[in-house]
């Protein structure tokens, strides 16, 4: 399994979970080959760390190629500032059952 993990800042006048937007772009993001999951957690001050999981390396790899009008158009709006990637690469452990 690999991961993708961005930091996102957003508005914090609506939680991020109450938008349609994020709603319409994490049930595009569900259906694409490999998708694994994904976890949000909110550190503060409108900040986000989001780890998205993929079966395999091509799929996260295509996968970002197949999301990026989505992000464009669904995201990037909602933002604060821009996303930063802090990284890609092989899951060395995870106990959750996906």
């Amino acid at each position: 399994m690999y991961a993708v993990v961005r930091e996102t800042t957003y508005p914090m006048d609506t939680p991020l979970g109450d938008r349609p937007e994020f709603a319409a772009f994490q049930d595009a993001h569900s259906v694409l080959r490999g998708y694994r999951g994904t976890v949000v957690t909110h550190v503060g001050g409108g900040r986000y760390i989001t780890v998205t999981l993929w079966e395999t390396p091509d799929d996260m790899n295509a996968a970002r190629k197949e999301i990026g009008p989505a992000v464009g158009t669904l995201i990037e709006p909602l933002m604060s500032a821009p996303a930063r990637l802090i990284g890609t690469g092989e899951v060395a452990y995870t106990d959750i059952d996906i």
